[in-house]
């Protein structure tokens, strides 16, 4: 497993170095969009909503849509003024009892695992933490961003849980007082009471599975057994890449001959053919410019060329065998 962040704990005078693992992955079933009729994955273009444009890359900046629908596009020298962290340290402000942190403002769960130097503070605050039954409220800076976070203990590892800002967490009294006109009679009262005790046990999680997700992956295996599947040929998908390469490359040579003032024709009347020729003549540099820059294009269009070829060195024969039809006439 690898870290995906080194830094340090600190609380007083004392510094841990440790590494962060993430400590939950994600199961569920994943599904790709695909062509009904061959299987094929489907592909999307990033298209200017305005001008109806394929959009490159570096093109692209983010923007803040306001409440009244207007954007405001801020560039990466915006950015650059942003207060930003990149501190590699998880500051301890302060030790809380565990149960004053409502678990609604958890949000991802990370393993902090110490170098091998730092073993004993290390154990030191686990055992502290555990001990006391509390847990640490830390800052840390996570891709420049800071944010809150809660150290705790969990079969013998500290886990480190950040946390949502307060305003990230939905007020409950939006709903209004749920029941306050309602009050549950004492046989009422004593039935659920009868209820609860019936299902108290102790939390398993292996006894709970994703029924839906094990469904899934048993309908995929019977559809490859039964030989349900429509796999499309690797060459392909990746011959429509190359594609798509091409003709942008193609696009990228027209507009470099329109800025030079040269013709874009590559004329099946041979034109091209005959300036090459023309050049070649005139200029022994142009020649073997000539010669590595259609080196690949002739071999991959072999016949062709051959054919343009012979139209363009073959026109005097031509006219000859066209007189005595002529006469002929």
């Amino acid at each position: 497993m690898r870290a995906i962040w080194k830094g340090a704990v600190s609380f007083g005078l004392v510094n841990v170095p440790v590494r962060l693992y993430s400590a939950t992955e994600n199961h569920d079933v994943q599904f790709r969009q695909v062509h009904v009729a061959d299987g094929g994955r489907i592909r999307y273009k990033r298209v200017c909503s305005i001008d109806g444009d394929e959009v490159a890359y570096d093109d692209i900046a983010k923007g803040y849509e306001t409440e009244d629908g207007e954007m405001v596009v801020l560039t990466d020298e915006d950015f650059a003024d942003l207060p930003t962290r990149s501190s590699k340290e998880i500051s301890v402000e302060k030790f809380v009892p565990s149960d004053q942190i409502d678990p609604i403002y958890f949000d991802k769960t990370y393993y902090l695992e110490p170098d091998k130097s730092a073993v004993k503070p290390y154990v030191l605050l686990r055992d502290a933490l555990e001990g006391e039954d509390r847990m640490a409220v830390a800052t840390v800076a996570i891709r420049t961003r800071m944010t809150l976070a809660v150290l705790r203990v969990r079969e013998g590892m500290i886990v480190m849980q950040t946390m949502l800002w307060p305003d990230e967490v939905r007020d409950a009294g939006a709903f209004g007082d749920l029941g306050a006109d309602e009050k549950a009679t004492e046989k009422e009262m004593s039935m659920a009471q009868v209820l609860i005790d019936q299902l108290a046990d102790d939390f398993e999680p292996d006894d709970y599975e994703d029924d839906y997700a094990l469904a899934v992956k048993e309908l995929v295996r019977a559809k490859v057994e039964g030989g349900e599947v429509k796999a499309a040929p690797e060459e392909e998908d990746e011959g429509g890449e190359v594609v798509d390469l091409l003709a942008a490359l193609a696009k990228s040579v027209e507009r470099a001959k329109s800025r030079r003032g040269e013709s874009s024709a590559t004329g099946s009347d041979g034109g091209s053919k005959d300036s090459s020729e023309s050049g070649a003549k005139g200029s022994g540099a142009k020649k073997t410019t000539a010669k590595k820059t259609t080196a690949k294009k002739s071999a991959a269009k072999k016949a062709p060329a051959k054919k343009t070829a012979a139209k363009s060195t073959t026109s005097k024969s031509t006219a000859k065998k066209s007189a005595p039809k002529k006469k002929a006439g």
